[in-house]
């Protein structure tokens, strides 16, 4: 037996919504609403994550400190 799930007070353009996407798909709301909650869990946490999975560190790139934010700089000095 597979588990069930409902959902309470949906949003009637959240609802049109995923009638439209299920609609174009080909596919009942119901898979429609499988589909997106498998993808949504199953979905990497970063895009980090998903270099990790594929080059590791064995390659020497340390993902971590790549795709933190950069620091600002201070801005050109145009008039020299």
């Amino acid at each position: 037996m597979m588990p069930n799930i409902s959902v309470r007070k949906l949003d009637k353009n959240a609802y049109e919504q995923l009638r439209i996407r299920a609609a174009k798909h080909g596919v009942s709301m119901e898979e429609e609403a499988r589909q997106i909650i498998y993808q949504a869990v199953s979905a990497p946490e970063s895009i980090s994550d998903v270099f990790r999975k594929c080059f590791g560190y064995k390659n020497g790139i340390d993902l971590d400190n790549y795709f933190n934010p950069r620091k600002p700089h201070d801005p050109m000095d145009i008039n020299e």
